[in-house]
């Protein structure tokens, strides 16, 4: 093992990682463990053609904190972690390499559930749940919420309606000004129930067919993609690529809130102070973003995943955001900083009270 992967794992105080492979299916995984203070480590499994292993273990460990973070922030019994495959979804992807995964997952013993993430499919999730039971983004006819592109949007709509809250003194999104950054699964039902709620949509993607499909359902304003950043609105929602918040972005910014899906949307954690000098109330995009993961989360519940119950549960990012938003104006830090105390707090205090628990027990 190289010492600067254990060095890294020191530093962020990691639990385990896992390698896994299986040469006569292709098979190269890495599963990293961040914390499972909470609980089982929750966090998707991403199929991608890294360069080199480096980049693998690298992406793995850095998704598996972030995904602490988030279940913490979401008020979620679960911990951080994340399982990469080298290979390209498009060209590597075989029955027998995902269910070969699903039983190396099986083997942890419910230590990590997992679901859909970059280059993997419900379908493929499927698959892999033949294999063990703690696969949870499948259909909603085995148990699952199936695609959680929904559950998603409406935790990025509640969190844009709290942000319109502490700068506006009200959550209502009629008239309301709001700049999507791309059209796919989330993007396009965070429009849909922008639309439906009364707000001015402006709209972009790179792909075009995706947005003469979006502007024609809705009659939304089209603008290229270079160029939504920069729209006077209320409201910057990027739900696209990450760090599009970065030196040159941040002071062509024309917006009192950025609250969007796209994970990763700070280039450095910097980035979220420039936010804060220049004025704009960002909504962590961790925190917004968990609609997904807390739908997948509640197929663990007695009867498998109920779409009502899961969104009650989702609704509460709307709490989740006020409540960090006074946090960062009562300690005077920027929000982004403020979600991470949110979550810090709970998971050490969940660590206390496991802690006495254990203590009561052993007298």
């Amino acid at each position: 093992m190289d010492s600067l992967t254990f060095k890294l794992m020191e530093q962020y105080d990691y639990e385990n990682l896992f390698f896994c492979q299986e040469k006569s299916v292709g098979l190269k995984a890495i599963i990293a463990i961040h914390d499972t203070t909470l609980g089982p480590a929750a966090g998707g499994t991403r199929m991608w053609p890294y360069a080199t292993e480096e980049d693998a273990v690298g992406d793995a460990l850095r998704l598996a904190r972030a995904m602490t973070y988030k279940c913490a922030a979401a008020g979620m019994n679960f911990g951080g972690g994340k399982c990469v495959v080298i290979a390209d979804p498009k060209r590597d992807k075989t029955e027998a390499l995902l269910r070969t995964l699903g039983r190396f997952i099986n083997r942890l013993g419910g230590l990590f559930v997992t679901g859909v993430d970059v280059g993997t499919t419900v379908r493929d999730m499927e698959i892999m749940r033949m294999e063990s039971p703690y696969i949870v983004t499948v259909s909603e006819a085995l148990g699952g919420p199936g695609d959680t592109a929904q559950t998603t949007a409406l935790g990025v709509v509640q969190g844009i309606r709290a942000c319109l809250k502490a700068i506006y003194g009200s959550p209502e999104l009629q008239g309301r000004s709001v700049a999507v950054q791309g059209v796919g699964g989330v993007g396009k039902d965070v429009v849909e129930r922008l639309v439906k709620a009364g707000a001015i949509v402006t709209i972009a993607d790179v792909d075009q067919e995706k947005v003469a499909s979006v502007a024609a359902a809705h009659g939304v304003r089209v603008v290229p993609p270079d160029e939504i950043a920069q729209q006077a609105v209320d409201v910057y929602c990027p739900c696209a690529l990450g760090a599009v918040l970065n030196d040159r972005s941040i002071p062509e910014l024309h917006c009192k809130i950025v609250c969007g899906s796209a994970n990763n949307q700070l280039a450095e954690e910097r980035h979220g102070d420039m936010l804060e000098q220049h004025g704009i109330l960002y909504a962590p995009d961790y925190v917004v973003n968990a609609g997904g993961v807390l739908a997948g989360i509640d197929s663990f519940n007695p009867g498998g995943f109920k779409r009502l119950r899961a969104e009650e549960t989702i609704a509460r990012i709307y709490e989740t955001v006020e409540k960090l938003i006074a946090l960062a104006r009562a300690q005077h830090i920027p929000t982004y900083r403020a979600a991470d105390v949110l979550a810090e707090e709970r998971i050490a205090m969940v660590r206390q009270v496991k802690s006495l628990a254990s203590g009561a027990e052993k007298k």
